[in-house]
């Protein structure tokens, strides 16, 4: 906070003065502290210069970072809409597609979970995808690897089936925990236990993995749409807002 009020202070100072009132590389010592002074008792009296300074730096910082991270989906899209590995949904010839890392026992992609299903529901046209992204520790790896042994093992359906489970699931992420979870949604069980930790499916985890690193993604929910990036839990209103604005370009 003192860095960008530190910031907001020189760009202040650049608002207010003229473009060639003084050549700073020159000053003697007497003279910056004078400036020094001036520049104090100028903010001291017109303290909502800081204030609009730092709109004025937010607002850079994030049409950078929001340059960066189109770079960085335009570079990696192949692998995010199109890995030939994960579940795709919604309308699959939808003409936006909703990319989602995510994690079981991530209690905000819990909360996105029925923002997401209400937006595929209410738009009808948005292709979504799921990155299956494990980082909250062992559980969190467990119930991954049983939703895409389930996917390998009995196709998307059950996939989608034991997803939805699992993200209101409160029972134990071990084996017997999915034997019974499988065996409610009338799956083969012993057959997906099996394939949990096969190299497949480990294959699977390490690519979302090594996608998300290249995506400068660490942390759950975090969306892609278009060729933005959406860090972190996004309201319905906000993800269609984000949908209408790429169909108007």
């Amino acid at each position: 906070m003192i860095r960008r009020l530190a910031t907001a202070a020189a760009i202040a100072v650049g608002l207010a003065l003229p473009a060639h009132a003084l050549d700073l590389d020159n000053l003697s010592a007497a003279e910056r502290a004078t400036l020094h002074e001036e520049i104090r008792a100028y903010l001291l009296e017109n303290p909502e210069v800081i204030m609009e300074a730092v709109s004025i730096l937010e607002e850079r910082q994030s049409e950078g970072q929001a340059q960066a991270d189109a770079t960085l989906v335009r570079e990696n899209a192949e692998a995010i809409f199109d890995d030939g590995h994960s579940w795709v949904g919604g309308n699959p010839e939808g003409d936006v597609t909703l990319v989602e890392f995510m994690d079981y026992r991530c209690g905000y992609c819990r909360r996105a979970a029925g923002e997401v299903e209400s937006l595929l529901e209410d738009d009808g046209n948005i292709r979504f995808i799921i990155k299956e992204f494990p980082i909250l520790g062992e559980e969190s790896l467990r119930a991954s690897r049983f939703a895409i042994a389930t996917r390998q093992v009995a196709g998307d359906e059950a996939y989608k089936s034991v997803h939805d489970a699992l993200m209101s699931y409160d029972g134990s992420m071990n084996e017997t925990g999915f034997t019974r979870l499988a065996d409610s949604l009338g799956l083969d069980a012993n057959a997906i236990v099996a394939e949990m930790d096969s190299d497949r499916v480990s294959e699977v985890i390490a690519a979302n993995h090594a996608l998300a690193r290249q995506l400068e993604i660490s942390g759950t929910p975090s969306f892609v749409m278009g060729d933005q990036m959406l860090r972190g839990f996004v309201p319905q209103d906000a993800m269609q807002q984000v949908v209408d604005d790429i169909r108007a370009r």
